[in-house]
């Protein structure tokens, strides 16, 4: 046991955030806190550290126990070197090598005798306990954690005061993972890194010793990481045993049987009211009635919690563009000697939905930017396509908002035809509940005016939007609801982000960036992982091959562990484009049946006539077909490869 909570309860004024939580976590346990926003995720969190106490209810923690807590805000730091920061979480190792340091010295001059051995013998229990800490590898341990989190070799000799507060979250995280505690507690670990640096991240804890308890709304980095989830809602905990994906597959199945048991209820309700009111006054059913009304006074009411509601949007579609919407051309960009980009080009195209991935400072929002118009190339030549506006959202680019206006009369103005209760709903989901609506523009906090940002890009949306990080202030329920109108957007989308899962949901082409280029990855982000993955054994065979011209041929032991490895490679490679043809099969033949659909409707007179749904139809039309023309070429693609492998594996089982 490293932590237990028994009948934990927590309360603010009048609300009662969490009430009666048990949970107890062992060694290696690994637990993540779900729940909407505001539930008590990190004041739970909190409790467990010390930091703060439950109101009711005990916390045992072992003896000696060591807790890292990562915070979401980051703490100041100052005076010292970005590798110096990170080297000082290692306090006790640094403490020992300095005495270690001393008592060389000392034991240099010492005369034989007695102070001799007293000094032999405190520099052997030193050097040991030294050695146990990693004490030889704290700097170089310092140097692959930083280097995973997204710094350069040059970045850790500057100062941390040079480094933004996102930044300095990742000093953070770097000295807490050097401490290696007995358990992590992790307030949202991923909302400042980049995707390559979650996914180092998400690895590293993969092998992590200690235990881990972990707030996130990162669906795909918890999926790698969890065995236990908690949720909280409605002041209640549900712990639930086994992966994330478990989770959310028993938790449906409870949501289900929760609307269920919640209908019923709400049917029962409604008829004994029905009765209530139409007999309570009436001599012959008085009593009845009366009977009902206790029995509906002393019912406990089914909550339904509010992010259970299935909150459902029809966001308004942009205005249709050329096919081409933007296109750079000889490109060129520079802060000083830094070369971004030099002779870059790009086009995108209507119904592009593009993510931008690479290293940490590869020019990723330097590109975003020039594509949004924000930032000026060098040299080079931006074009945008007929019709196209763009509309880019960054956390710190939030100017547009009327800071005099409230939080609902901001996004009222933008939307024409809405009625309140649909901005209200918008609003809703977006996390503005109650009296938030009313809060002055001015008074938010920043993560609360990049969720309003975004509820306004989304009611008035432009034909190119250009995001960067656009969930890291959304909970679960939000970020499904920015991923559902991003994934039926009919325009063009250009993201950078960390979540993984919104990448899947949403992209249909990846663009990486790196060493000065673009590459262009014609397909979704599991495509792009497959390519990678190809070009990477690629490069592997070739030297495997040089390697092997250099070495004895008749060596038969290799030749047949190669033929083995070989083997099971193609088995691989043909298992993942097997899938992905499947994957293509099933989309092709859902559009081709929708154009013919299309095709039919289109030729119909009623339709010919009402010429608003003529020109609906004809857009969708259109729409679907270019997604074919750009799906067969890639379906041609991975049934070339897939025949390719099989005619190996032909050949190779001829031999």
């Amino acid at each position: 046991m490293i932590i237990a909570l028994d009948k934990v309860t927590k309360t603010f004024g009048e609300r009662t955030l969490f009430r009666d939580v048990s949970l107890q976590v062992n060694a290696r346990d690994r637990y993540a806190l779900v729940g909407p926003n505001g539930a008590g995720k990190t004041t739970l969190l909190e409790i467990m550290c010390g930091t703060q106490d439950p109101d009711s209810g005990t916390v045992v923690r072992a003896k000696d126990v060591v807790t890292g807590y990562l915070k979401q805000e980051a703490i100041e730091m100052r005076g010292r070197t970005v590798l110096a920061e990170a080297m000082a979480a290692a306090e006790e190792v640094t403490s020992l090598e300095h005495r270690l340091q001393v008592l060389r010295t000392e034991l240099a001059t010492a005369q034989e005798g007695a102070s001799q051995e007293r000094l032999l013998a405190e520099y052997g229990r030193l050097h040991e306990r030294f050695e146990a800490a990693g004490g030889y590898n704290v700097e170089t341990e310092a140097r692959i954690v930083l280097s995973g989190l997204g710094f350069g070799v040059d970045d850790l000799e500057r100062p941390v005061e040079e480094f933004s507060g996102g930044w300095l979250m990742r000093v953070a995280l770097a000295k807490l993972l050097l401490r290696r505690p007995d358990v992590l507690l992790l307030d949202e670990p991923t909302n400042h890194l980049d995707l390559d640096s979650v996914v180092w991240l998400e690895s590293f804890l993969r092998s992590y010793e200690g235990a881990m308890v972990l707030v996130s709304h990162d669906r795909a980095f918890m999926e790698g990481l969890v065995d236990h989830v908690v949720e909280i809602e409605l002041g209640r905990t549900a712990v639930y045993t086994g992966t994330y994906p478990e989770f959310e597959a028993q938790r449906e199945l409870a949501a289900e049987q929760l609307r269920a048991a919640y209908d019923k209820q709400q049917r029962e309700i409604a008829h004994m009211q029905k009765f209530v009111d139409r007999f309570r006054y009436k001599d012959s059913k008085a009593r009845q009635a009366q009977e009902r009304l206790k029995r509906l006074e002393k019912m406990e009411r089914i909550e339904l919690p509010e992010h259970r509601r299935r909150v459902t949007l029809r966001f308004p579609q942009p205005s249709r563009t050329g096919k081409m919407v933007i296109s750079l051309e000889g490109v060129r960009k520079a802060y000083g000697d830094n070369v971004v980009y030099e002779d870059l080009g790009l086009t995108l195209y209507r119904g592009d939905k593009v993510a931008l991935v690479g290293p940490n400072g590869a020019g990723k929002s330097t590109l975003l930017k020039m594509l949004a118009g924000v930032l000026a190339p060098d040299a080079g030549r931006r074009t945008l396509g007929t019709h196209v506006s763009v509309a880019y959202f960054a956390q710190h680019q939030l100017e547009a908002l009327d800071t005099s206006k409230t939080v609902f009369g901001e996004l009222d103005a933008v939307a024409p035809g809405w009625t309140q209760e649909e901005v209200r709903r918008l609003l809703g989901a977006f996390l503005f509940t109650g009296g938030d609506v009313d809060k002055r523009v001015g008074v938010l906090s920043g993560g609360e005016r990049c969720r309003l940002a975004l509820a306004k890009m989304l009611v008035e949306p432009a034909p190119l939007l250009c995001l960067d990080e656009p969930t890291n202030h959304l909970d679960m329920a939000s970020s499904d609801v920015l991923e559902a109108a991003l994934a039926g957007f009919q325009g063009t989308v250009v993201l950078i982000t960390h979540d993984r899962h919104l990448i899947r949901a949403v992209a249909n082409k990846i663009v990486e960036v790196r060493d000065g280029g673009v590459a262009v990855y014609e397909g979704d982000y599991d495509y792009y992982l497959w390519k990678k993955d190809q070009t990477a054994e690629d490069r592997r065979d070739s030297a495997s091959v040089a390697v092997g011209r250099s070495r004895d041929r008749d060596e038969s032991k290799r030749r047949k562990r190669e033929e083995a490895e070989r083997r099971n490679e193609m088995h691989r490679k043909t298992k993942e484009l097997k899938r992905r043809l499947a994957v293509y099969d099933r989309e092709l033949a859902d559009l081709t049946a929708r154009t013919e659909s299309l095709e039919r409707a289109l030729a119909t007179r009623e339709v010919y006539e009402d010429g608003r749904a003529y020109e609906d139809l004809l857009s969708e039309y259109a729409s679907a077909k270019e997604r074919l023309d750009v799906l067969e070429p890639q379906w041609i693609s991975v049934a070339e490869s897939l025949e390719a492998i099989e005619r190996e594996e032909g050949r190779t089982d001829g031999e």
